[in-house]
């Protein structure tokens, strides 16, 4: 990797709204979020990634990767744009605010890469960048001239990650997919809900999400490898796949022993006691995840007997008398408010909390203090932003960049290859 640029200035407010975007409407929680002031993240800076996904895994993993300092094009076909930017209501002055939650710091290109003056630029950026994201199966990745090797030819050091439904090989690797086809087809929308409920999807898209990050992991450890040998990799991640690692706890149990666990709802299988609770007003989770916190629960509750009753000893004891169990703590929890009982048991360290709806959740001031929550502004724009959450040196992801409108960069990129800005490419 270099630490020169794709080889042309962009614009920082490129594209930038302006008019009808309004920030002093108080019925929109944007408008309360404080501002990122913060400098950007520099651990993947001079690392230059192309960006041609849509829908959500692969932008979010083009957004990691961004957050982490790299320069992050974001290349879409004019006619036929990510995906998600239609995808709504809800919209926030006109705009997919799902297409802005995976969508920051990162430039935007419009090129219609399926011409052969498109395709020509394409690949000089492609000579340039150490990394290239797909979301094309591997038909479509030949046809398109996108294909590992194909790309290899022009820069042989390339990181080419491809991130499908079910991998690059194999039967079904030509098989549409969505989040939701990976979460019913690896076992998780059956482990979720309650046990006489139909199976449930996860209520965030769960698959793209881990998906997205499983890419951004590849490309960090493939840019170390390439650091030390030169070589560039194929990096090939499956949705699926990804979404059935997350089952882990639940698959490999059922390879030791053939028991096939049932979902359980806002309970746990296996750890007792692992659960939602009523109290006198409002529900809460209640996490007995070892021997030290049940007894510290029940002390803190005013019953320290019941922490050296023999009969619930162990996990396993606790499990075989759950019912028993579950009802006497029902019946104390019902005594007292949720507050009362999230202080007490706070100040003796039991895991316990809140199950909140979104907007409790985000008006949380501790998330907006440590800059998870936020807003960015591009023009007159105020657009809402969920922070990466993790810290290096005490600092968090910058936002100087905010989602792109489409093709907002793409005029920089003509003037930089200008003898291809005549041929008709679609912008």
């Amino acid at each position: 990797m270099s630490g020169s640029s794709f080889g042309f200035e962009l614009n920082a407010t490129a594209g930038a709204r302006t008019g009808s975007d309004s920030i002093g409407t108080p019925a929109r929680p944007v408008d309360s979020l404080p501002l990122k002031q913060s400098a950007p993240l520099d651990l993947l800076a001079g690392v230059k990634v192309l960006d041609l996904t849509t829908s959500i895994a692969g932008p979010y993993a083009g957004q990691l990767l961004g957050d982490l300092g790299a320069e992050v094009l974001k290349v879409e076909r004019p006619s036929q744009p990510d995906d998600s930017r239609a995808w709504g209501p809800p919209f926030l002055d006109g705009e997919s605010l799902w297409f802005l939650s995976v969508n920051r710091n990162k430039r935007g290109v419009a090129i219609d890469y399926g011409k052969d003056a498109g395709h020509a630029l394409l690949m000089r950026l492609v000579a340039q960048a150490d990394v290239v994201i797909l979301n094309l199966v591997g038909r479509v990745q030949q046809k398109l001239g996108l294909d590992s090797a194909s790309l290899a030819a022009v820069n042989s050091k390339l990181i080419h990650v491809s991130i499908t439904g079910f991998g690059l090989d194999g039967q079904r690797s030509d098989l549409p997919c969505y989040d939701l086809i990976a979460e019913g087809w690896s076992g998780v929308m059956d482990m979720t809900g309650e046990a006489d409920s139909p199976p449930q999807k996860v209520g965030t898209p769960a698959a793209d999400l881990l998906a997205g990050h499983d890419a951004a992991m590849a490309v960090m450890a493939a840019l170390l490898r390439r650091s030390r040998d030169g070589r560039g990799c194929v990096v090939d991640v499956s949705m699926m796949e990804s979404m059935a690692r997350f089952m882990a706890p639940r698959l490999v149990p059922y390879l030791g022993t053939g028991e096939v666990m049932r979902r359980s709802g806002g309970r746990d299988s296996v750890i007792a006691i692992y659960q939602v609770f009523e109290t006198a007003d409002e529900p809460m989770t209640l996490a007995l995840g070892n021997d030290a916190i049940w007894r510290r629960f029940w002390v803190a509750v005013g019953e320290p007997q019941i922490a050296d009753t023999v009969d619930y000893a162990t996990n396993a004891l606790r499990r075989a008398a759950r019912e028993t169990i579950v009802k006497r703590i029902s019946g104390l929890l019902l005594t007292q408010p949720r507050a009362y009982w999230l202080r007490v048991l706070g100040e003796a360290r039991v895991p316990a909390g809140p199950i909140q709806r979104l907007d409790q959740f985000a008006t949380d001031p501790e998330l907006q203090d440590r800059g998870f929550l936020y807003a960015s502004e591009r023009g007159d724009s105020r657009l809402p932003q969920v922070g990466l959450g993790i810290r290096f040196d005490g600092c968090t992801e910058g936002s100087q960049i905010p989602p792109p409108v489409l093709g907002a960069d793409t005029e920089a990129c003509l003037l930089y290859t200008s003898d291809a800005a005549d041929e008709g490419l679609g912008v």
